[in-house]
């Protein structure tokens, strides 16, 4: 299996831009296909971006389509979420996942390791 430490949140004006990481250790990184997820409060955790071993696929949430970008380089066993043009709707802990199927779809359920997360918190 994986281990998953997630970095790079922090507090950020609206318009401006945070760089999340995902360092991965145990099991091979590019074993793995990875997603980025998020839990606004008082709100349900929700599909941010997914990308899979190679980054063949990549895919976003129509909410975060043109302002994140999601890659990973997997000589170093990281994932990385770029946020630009942050909003205050953005506000949320962020998690990265990982799963050991092939393609996996935005379901949670298809994601086998998680992160502890990490808070973005966007405001004036």
């Amino acid at each position: 299996q994986v281990q998953l430490v997630e970095s790079g949140g922090g507090l950020v004006q609206p318009g401006g831009s945070l760089r999340l990481s995902c360092a991965g250790s145990g099991r091979t990184f590019s074993s793995y296909s990875m997603a980025w997820f998020r839990q606004a409060p008082g709100k349900e955790r929700e599909f941010v971006a997914r990308i899979t071993l190679t980054g063949a696929i990549i895919d976003y949430a129509d909410s975060v389509k043109g302002r994140f970008t999601i890659s990973r380089d997997n000589a170093k066993n990281t994932l990385f979420l770029q946020m630009n043009s942050l909003k205050p709707d953005d506000t949320a802990v962020y998690y990265c996942a990982g799963s050991e199927r092939v393609i996996p779809t935005r379901r949670q359920n298809d994601y086998d390791y998680w992160g502890q997360g990490t808070q973005v918190t966007v405001s004036s």
